[in-house]
């Protein structure tokens, strides 16, 4: 390139020197000729560039995940539906395809978290933290499926405070070869919340099964309703609490990254711009709300498919794949001995659905007219009343280590065992 610039630069000073007649005529003559080629350079040029700017995010956002690789099962479920109609397979195959949506949903919150700062960054991490959770839900109550909404939704919390927690102690425990500390005043906090939640779901419970009503039918909806409005104030009112009234409280894990040195600067950079990021929110989050009615409609064909009980689908299958992502990151932190962080995502995104994600559903029920309400059954109650009891009393002292998460891994199947053989009471009034 040097050689013939040089070259080109020489020819243009001898014909300056020795034919000046030329030189006038060369220019008249490749002046249009110019001012026509600038504009389609300076578009040809935007255009590459702009291929270039797609092609670069594309790669980064969905060829650097090997759960990726399960994106193709979700056009495969819409394939197989308008082929064969078979509700198990789209099932199964929605299920595996909105898996790594849900993953790469949480890391393009993530990355836009960068650009809005704290407080805005953790209202986005409580709106899209557990998004496909709540779209799935959505979609359930728009087809009056209270039921699979009720039990996917605790299904979540009792997925990410048993199993994804137990893992990451367990992992955390086996390869630090210690036992791990973590900051035992957030864990008291978030425990406390998820008392509460069990608190707002125990009352319209147990004001049914006693038939203490004063209006029977009603005031069971009218409490769950109220409650609800309550739950939602306590958590705005927690996010104030954690991003601005006690940020000692979460310094710690600051601290621990920078003088360990394990922290680096590509750790904490956005990897996509802000408009990337809302753009792939767009698209992710669009792409799982077609699934998701897929997926809520093929619920009840599965389950006779499989000879499985809706309960279990809904309790145990549906929940692993909106924790897939805090399930990887969770185990990958407590590895790395970042427990706080472990506990922030298992218990906090426990918290955000017990506290928004279950009293946000109840709103919307109420404004799509569906008697969406708190009385998850006994059943299902005492379920998570005895687990944020049993995950409580093994955060309180502020340590973990490999037997803990155990514990927790071996209480999370003692719950799938249980919801296994468990019959819905609607399901049983329904068929009679």
């Amino acid at each position: 390139m040097s050689s013939v610039d040089k070259r080109s630069m020489n020819e243009f000073d001898d014909e300056n020197l020795f034919s000046p007649e030329t030189d006038a005529q060369k220019a008249t003559s490749t002046q249009p000729t110019d001012q026509r080629s600038f504009p389609g350079t300076l578009q040809a040029n935007g255009d590459k560039m702009l291929i270039t700017l797609v092609y670069k995010s594309i790669k980064t956002v969905v060829f650097s995940n090997k759960l990726n690789l399960l994106m193709p099962f979700g056009p495969l479920a819409i394939l197989v539906l308008k082929l064969t109609g078979n509700r198990g397979w789209v099932f199964f195959l929605s299920l595996l395809g909105i898996t790594p949506l849900a993953e790469r949903l949480g890391y393009a919150t993530e990355q836009l978290a960068f650009y809005t700062g704290a407080t805005v960054g953790g209202l986005l991490n409580a709106t899209f933290g557990n998004a496909t959770e709540l779209i799935i839900s959505i979609y359930a109550l728009k087809h009056g499926m209270t039921r699979v909404v009720q039990q996917s939704l605790l299904g979540s919390i009792l997925s990410n405070m048993l199993l994804v927690l137990g893992c990451a102690f367990f992992s955390g425990g086996l390869v630090c070869h210690k036992e791990q500390v973590f900051n035992k005043a957030t864990a008291v906090v978030n425990s406390g919340l998820l008392l509460m939640a069990v608190m707002g779901l125990l009352f319209p419970a147990v004001l049914h099964y006693t038939h203490t009503e004063v209006h029977f039918g009603k005031s069971e909806l009218a409490l769950s309703r109220f409650s609800s409005c309550v739950m939602l104030l306590a958590y705005g009112a927690y996010l104030y609490f954690q991003l601005k009234g006690q940020n000692n409280m979460y310094e710690p894990i600051v601290e621990e990254g920078n003088q360990n040195g394990e922290m680096t600067d590509d750790d904490e950079s956005p990897e996509i711009s802000k408009w990337e990021s809302i753009i792939w929110l767009s698209i992710m989050t669009a792409w799982i709300s077609i699934l998701s009615e897929y997926l809520v409609n093929t619920i009840e064909g599965a389950s006779v498919a499989w000879k499985i009980p809706v309960a279990f689908i809904s309790v145990i299958l549906l929940p692993i794949v909106g924790n897939a992502a805090e399930h990887a990151s969770a185990v990958m932190f407590a590895m790395k001995d970042k427990l706080d962080i472990s506990l922030g995502v298992a218990i906090g995104s426990s918290t955000q659905i017990s506290m928004f994600g279950i009293p946000f559903t109840v709103v919307i029920g109420w404004i799509m007219g569906r008697q969406m309400d708190l009385n998850f059954q006994l059943f299902e109650t005492a379920t998570l009343f005895i687990t944020v009891l049993v995950v409580a009393f093994l955060l309180q002292e502020g340590t973990s280590n490999y037997f803990k998460g155990l514990m927790l891994i071996l209480c999370y199947l003692i719950v799938a065992a249980s919801f296994f053989v468990h019959v819905d009471p609607s399901t049983v009034d329904d068929h009679s």
